[in-house]
């Protein structure tokens, strides 16, 4: 992507605060005329000074605006340096400029707009032999992408230096020079990465020749701290106000990057000497560059002076409608290639490639990114136009090489560690001849485990993994890579598929050493006796009896080494056991005794595993296996009896629901010899298959039987018995009526609800009936049986008192709360009342002792459970009959203790 080159000028200021903001100006004179006093001069020094229009300054922002009074130093242009003259220069003039005309195909349009003042004083020197240096200095640069910033100072940035030379009378004896002027150009936009022209050239105003060149930047000095300055902004900043002496140092380019002084945007920009023309090809990397150019004025066929422009070019993004593709795009597996523009900008609305492929027809494609398969291998011309046939068109072309039919592939041989491994390019080039490999041995303790010949040697010295990668190319531009694992060793890594193994004595086997890494082992076997090759991996031995074989292998200076034994045995040893019984549906290990290493079950019904010498057996029913055990040619033959027996039946009976306090019958069946239950905490003839339970709560009852033959484990079954807890019903507290008074009674405590007797009742199957009785009755008690939806009942009972009165309120005289049953609590007879609103009880103090508003509560005699003393007291009670009428009553009772 290109991007934006702002070309400004930039001269440092001496201010304390951030002066990233200013970007450029220059320092240069005017000679006026011989001054007052004989041998002098007077000379115009004046200061230009470019900012950013749109940065902020002043106040609390951190950033310094531009200066209404400037400080520069005049040296003799001679050591010791020491200060002339220290000028205070103030502001004379102030404009600004902006780019109005952008380029006409970018996309991104910043915005370009320098503030530009200028500073003037007049000054009278002495007319010496070696004339004079005008400094000015600043303590900060912005952060550029052309110089390391090794020299920044407190600020976070490296300072600059500017000056201009005043010649003395051994360069000009008679006569007197003004500087050049940097001619003042509009402002600049020119694309990053793009080629550009820029006309730095000065104005001579004694029409002296002027030659250009860059040079190296000056970096900040040593000032002379004194005094204050007053700012734009009306501020007084106390500063570094007076620039250093000579000699100044350098600025550090990034030469990492091919920057330097004599190439401060690199190879690709260049300045002509004779017109200050820069041009090139910009930069693109996103950033500030600084550039020093110095003007040479020549008179006479001399250099008289010189004079300095040291200025910044930011790197902004253009967004150009470009086209702009890698060189090259290749395919070295098949004839498949996807292309795609490096450019993105939003100004790209169409495309057109043509792929270069004569051979096939169409070979365009206007897709942003297409793909094409080409007709044959080859190198082909590919061409990208954007925005074809408009104003802000671009065209570049590329490379497509297809050269299918390149694999990587290499190979490592080796025996150990400290001997070389070798290693073997294998790679296939239909098309081309493997010429260049980059070899990378994955050797971590160091840097020289590299090699670009096609076979090389590398020595290891660590047991460990190594990941070898091999890069390797061909004459026609193909590049892979392919990496491997090898592991290292401290010797062969020999193996052997078994250490001890079992041969009958008239029979033969084979032995195997394998090195896994090496094909070119030497192998040596011993003893040499009974044996088909001792110098190969895979001999056939015959020994009569048992027999250590050692095996030596070896291979480039590693050795290793391991041992097989023979066991002979002279015939096959074989017992499976007694016959057994099991349970039906067990599983049984089969465990034989032999010497055997080879085995085949017969039948193999039940078995786990046919072929193995100790197979789980899970018989299905009683059965007979037959077992050949062998040793090579050797055999012997056994069987063994299982007896399958069934487990005993047994049915603890179905489960069963009893109400609290009842009891149950189980009903338990077996086929077996004995039986017990559990538990028999609650049981009754527990020794018996019905026993009774009569348990409290829920209980599983379990029965465990077994045989005293055949099949031996105990079986168990389980029945349950639900206990339906205790019905606890309420018929409500005793109450009085008035006669032919309703009364709604209200019973709790199940689902099912019968009320005896049912005189004066409107319903005797319900929990609130209502209840009217007449004159004709004292008092009548009603029992209700309460029952759950299973069953389960309890009996509760309730008395009603009937007076012949209107309905009233009664309150004893008097009560006892001597605890003796009689007269203990003082309770108020509310007759014919539907609600109590409240019985409440004071002492002689107005204190209240007892509230209630529950009938048929009332007071014991105590506070906070403390003894009342016997006296009198006061009560006052409030009802609601069952018409609805308040009755209020207040009086006395007697405590009596």
């Amino acid at each position: 992507m290109k991007r934006a080159l702002l070309f400004i000028l930039i001269l440092s200021i001496t201010i304390n605060v951030n002066a990233n903001h200013i970007v450029g100006g220059e320092v240069f004179y005017k000679y006026l005329g011989a001054g007052s006093t004989p041998g002098t001069s007077i000379y115009q020094v004046s200061l230009r000074l470019f900012r950013d229009c749109d940065v902020a300054c002043g106040g609390t922002t951190g950033v310094a605006c531009l200066p209404i009074i400037a400080v520069v130093s005049v040296y003799p242009a001679v050591s010791p340096y020491s200060p002339f003259y220290i000028l205070n220069l103030p502001l004379t003039d102030s404009t600004s400029i902006t780019l109005a005309n952008y380029p006409k195909c970018i996309a991104n349009k910043p915005l370009v707009c320098y503030e530009i003042k200028t500073y003037t004083t007049t000054v009278t020197l002495p007319d010496t032999n070696e004339g004079y240096i005008v400094t000015y200095q600043n303590c900060c640069r912005a952060e550029s992408e052309n110089q390391y910033g090794t020299e920044y100072t407190a600020s976070g940035k490296p300072g600059a230096t500017y000056t201009a030379s005043i010649p003395g009378k051994n360069i000009l004896a008679t006569a007197h020079n003004n500087s050049s002027i940097f001619t003042l150009k509009d402002t600049a936009l020119v694309c990053a990465g793009a080629a550009f022209s820029i006309d730095f050239g000065a104005d001579d105003p004694d029409k002296d020749s002027l030659s250009y060149a860059f040079a190296p930047a000056y970096n900040g000095g040593d000032y002379y701290s004194d005094g204050c300055v007053s700012m734009q902004d009306g501020s007084v900043t106390c500063q570094d106000a007076k620039p250093g002496p000579p000699p100044y140092n350098f600025i550090t380019y990034r030469t990492d990057q091919n920057f330097s002084g004599t190439q401060p945007l690199g190879p690709a920009v260049s300045i002509n000497a004779a017109t200050g023309l820069i041009s090139g090809t910009a930069p693109s990397i996103d950033g500030h560059y600084i550039v020093n150019v110095i003007a040479y004025e020549w008179r006479d066929g001399n250099i008289i002076t010189t004079h300095q422009k040291d200025f910044i070019i930011h790197v902004e993004d253009c967004n150009i409608p470009e086209a702009k593709m890698k060189p090259v795009f290749e395919n070295c597996k098949g004839f498949d290639l996807t292309f795609e523009n490096n450019s993105v900008s939003t100004l790209i609305n169409s495309y057109y490639w043509d792929f270069g492929d004569t051979k096939n027809f169409p070979d365009t494609s206007v897709s942003k990114e297409p793909a094409y398969t080409y007709s044959d291998s080859g190198t082909y011309v590919v061409t990208l136009i954007t925005n074809k046939g408009q104003d802000c068109s671009d065209t570049a072309t590329a490379l497509a090489k297809i050269y299918p039919g390149f694999t990587p592939a290499f190979d490592a041989g080796g025996g150990c560690i400290s001997v070389p491994y070798t290693f073997t390019d294998l790679t296939l080039s239909k098309y081309g001849t493997v010429n260049n490999w980059r070899w990378d041995f994955g050797d971590l303790s160091t840097t020289a485990d590299t090699s670009i010949i096609q076979k090389p040697q590398y020595t290891y010295q660590g047991i460990r993994q190594a990941e070898v990668r091999l890069i390797v190319g061909d004459s026609k531009g193909c590049v892979d890579s392919i990496t491997k694992i090898i592991q290292l060793y401290d010797k062969p890594p020999l193996t052997l598929p078994f250490n001890d193994t079992l041969i009958c004595a008239k029979d033969s086997v084979q032995l195997q050493a394998i090195d896994s890494i090496n094909t070119a082992a030497v192998y040596n076997w011993s003893p040499p006796v009974n044996i088909s090759n001792i110098h190969i991996s895979n001999p056939v031995v015959y020994p009569t009896s048992t027999t250590v074989y050692h095996i030596d292998v070896s291979n480039a200076g590693c050795t290793n080494s391991d041992s097989v034994k023979i066991e002979v045995i002279p015939f096959v040893t074989l017992d499976v056991g007694n016959d057994t019984t099991i349970c039906l549906t067990d599983n049984i290990l089969l465990s034989p005794a032999t010497n055997a290493v080879y085995f085949t079950w017969s039948p193999s019904t039940g078995l786990s595993d046919a072929t193995a010498k100790a197979p789980l057996a899970i018989p299905p029913g009683n059965i007979i296996y037959t077992l050949v055990a062998r040793v090579g040619g050797c055999t012997a033959t056994d069987s063994i009896k299982i007896n399958a027996m069934p487990y005993p039946m047994v049915s603890a009976g179905t489960d069963t629901a009893i109400c609290f306090g009842r009891t149950a019958e189980l009903y338990a069946n077996t086929s077996a010899s004995l039986f017990t239950w559990s538990p028999v905490n609650s049981l009754l003839r527990a020794n018996t298959l019905t026993p009774t339970a009569g348990p409290q709560t829920t209980t599983a009852y379990i029965i465990t039987v077994n045989n005293l033959q055949g099949c031996l484990k105990p079986v168990s079954d389980t029945t349950i018995v639900t206990v339906t807890p205790p019905v606890h019903p309420f018929a409500g507290n005793d109450t009085a009526i008035v006669a032919n008074q309703p009364l709604q009674l209200n019973a709790t405590g199940g689902a099912i609800y019968s009320w005896s007797p049912a005189i004066g009742m409107d319903n005797a199957h319900i929990a609130d009936p209502v209840v009217v009785l007449g004159p004709q009755y004292d008092s009548i008690t009603y029992h209700v049986t309460v029952s759950t939806a299973n069953g389960c009942s309890a009996i509760d009972d309730i008395k009603v008192v009937v007076f012949k009165t209107q309905p009233d309120i009664f309150i004893p005289s008097a009560f006892t709360p001597n605890s003796d049953g009689l007269n203990d609590v003082l309770r108020p007879v509310v007759a014919g009342m539907k609600q109590l609103n409240y019985f409440r009880v004071f002492n002689r103090w107005g204190q209240m002792l007892f509230n209630t508003s529950a009938i048929g509560q009332g007071w014991d005699g105590r506070l906070s459970g403390k003894l009342q003393a016997s006296g009198t007291y006061v009560y006052m009670i409030s009802a609601i009959d069952y018409t609805g009428k308040a009755v209020t009553k207040k009086g006395t009772v007697v405590l009596i203790r």
